[in-house]
């Protein structure tokens, strides 16, 4: 009896016929072994892909410092971002160089840099914060809010606590995998 009959042949795969990862799934791999946050991770990736649609879908090891400043630049002049924004796009393009390329790019002097902004941020006053915080259901929802305020802990370290983590007596609470993955 022929065991072979109808299956198909598996090649094993040679280093000739083995394919180099794509770019964007190098950078992938080097953020999550670094340990980057999923966000952080997700925000490169977008920023990587628009500077390489931004020059013609040209890889960006054939691209250099000047197409890095014409984007920067762009991006503050044309579509008038924040300067955090400008700032998050220069990260992930310097990780995408540095980190994946391994090419250093020379200081970017010629980028426009996007405007600070200028205003004083809004806050509420104690009155109005004890005014919120009755107004709150007494559900979980309600019981997270008011411990997100009163701790200073970020929106997903709230979401993420567990019962142990928290000490009535010795008024204490334990962050796990907090921002940075730092045990508080």
């Amino acid at each position: 009896m022929n065991t072979n009959a109808g299956s198909t042949s598996v090649q094993p795969i040679t280093p000739s016929s083995k394919k180099p990862p794509k770019l964007l799934d190098r950078v992938r791999h080097l953020i999550r072994t670094k340990h980057y946050s999923l966000r952080t991770e997700q925000t490169y990736l977008h920023w990587i892909k628009r500077f390489i649609v931004f020059n013609g879908k040209q890889h960006p090891k054939d691209r250099g410092a000047a197409e890095v400043e014409a984007f920067l630049t762009d991006l503050a002049v044309r579509l008038n971002v924040s300067a955090s924004t400008q700032n998050l796009a220069l990260s992930a393009i310097l990780f995408l160089y540095r980190e994946v390329l391994r090419i250093d790019l020379p200081w970017l002097s010629g980028v426009t840099r996007a405007k600070k902004s200028q205003r004083l941020p809004t806050v509420l006053t104690r009155g109005e914060i004890e005014h919120l915080l009755q107004a709150l259901p007494d559900d979980l929802p309600g019981l997270v809010t008011r411990l997100l305020y009163g701790s200073g802990m970020r929106l997903m370290e709230g979401v993420r606590l567990r019962v142990k983590d928290v000490d009535l007596d010795g008024r204490q609470i334990v962050v796990r995998d907090g921002k940075g993955r730092r045990i508080a």
